[in-house]
């Protein structure tokens, strides 16, 4: 269906599927995004995009039809839109109680929403280079520990350098 005339419809789209506030959402985010390689490039207004996602209060009846779980993985990749090409949106589902290793975005940025209960965010301190050039062991220590809950949204970019998701227990 054009862009043009999304917003003329508030029911079912030609592809069955309905427009409302979860899909307004993914198009307003891809609009915004453009044809940009993403949300460090020049003229992308990260904040913009945040907002956006923190506009949307979260229906499961919306987004449940993108949400599939493998209980046998931390969590699953569940692609909602591919944008220009160049950035994806995406809805992790995770299995509670288990969670990512430690990693980094290789320059990567992220920006997540909590669709649903809640997830514990570890931020680490990176090994220190000097420690580690002289061939001494430098574990990582956390710097920062946090819980988002549903409908919050946070951002992750280079400056944090390795950092693990864990669902919680109880959602």
């Amino acid at each position: 269906m054009p862009a043009i005339a999304q917003d003329a419809f508030a029911g079912a789209t030609s592809s069955g599927i309905s427009y409302d506030a979860f899909q307004r959402l993914v198009d307003d985010l891809s609009k915004t995004l453009g044809p940009s390689s993403g949300l460090t490039s020049e003229g992308v207004d990260v904040q913009h995009l945040k907002q956006l996602m923190e506009g949307y209060l979260s229906k499961q009846s919306e987004w449940i039809r993108y949400a599939f779980a493998d209980l046998s993985r931390s969590y699953t990749r569940n692609l909602v839109d591919r944008g220009n090409g160049k950035s994806n949106l995406l809805i992790l589902v995770w299995t509670p109680g288990k969670g990512s290793p430690i990693h980094d975005h290789a320059d990567a940025h992220c920006l997540m929403k909590v669709l649903k209960g809640s997830l514990r965010e570890t931020l680490y301190l990176w090994p220190d280079r000097n420690v580690t050039n002289s061939g001494l062991p430098s574990p990582l220590v956390a710097k920062r520990d946090t819980i988002y809950y549903e409908n919050q949204v946070t951002y992750m970019s280079d400056d944090v350098r390795a950092f693990s998701i864990i669902a919680n227990c109880h959602d």
